[in-house]
């Protein structure tokens, strides 16, 4: 049984068409849904953001000057708190497009990566030694196979035998 996530999407006004296409609040929804691993039900905030906008996140938080593909703002909020307010997600739309098309996957299949990715790392799913990363990898494999997506992994040197 999934515990609802409530998904409060946002897309920046300062989106240009070229940036290519966004999914809808319902498909956002039903990948944070499956990427939840708490009993709990929570709230998580998505931005869907510009190139623009996510280098300066990207500047101001992490100190590389680029744009990137998702960041995880993750909200330790009080235990007794109901519904749990994960934390943010911000997503480059150009970049996750962009990425897709450099992958060779649907931007439909990458978006929902990158969201299932954002929402591990809301969870405290790392990915800074080998070990971790395995274990983020591995959990977002299941889920994305779950959803009906490939390994996005499929093309790097992840034994496939952990499945």
């Amino acid at each position: 049984e999934l515990m609802p996530v409530i998904v409060e999407m946002s897309v920046s006004e300062n989106l240009d068409a070229e940036e290519g296409d966004i999914p809808d609040t319902a498909a956002v929804q039903s990948w944070a849904e499956q990427a939840c691993l708490c009993d709990d039900d929570v709230i998580t905030s998505v931005q869907i953001v510009g190139n623009d906008e996510m280098r300066e996140l990207n500047s101001t938080w992490r100190g590389k000057n680029r744009p990137t593909n998702v960041l995880s703002f993750p909200m330790h909020s009080p235990e007794d708190l109901d519904p749990i307010i994960l934390g943010d997600l911000a997503l480059c739309a150009g970049v996750i497009n962009a990425e897709a098309k450099q992958q060779h996957k649907t931007p439909q299949a990458h978006w929902a990566h990158m969201v299932v990715h954002g929402m591990l790392h809301l969870q405290g799913y790392d990915h800074i030694d080998d070990q971790q990363a395995e274990e983020m990898e591995t959990l977002e494999i299941r889920i994305l196979d779950r959803l009906g997506y490939q390994n996005p992994y499929q093309d790097s040197a992840i034994p496939q035998t952990i499945l």
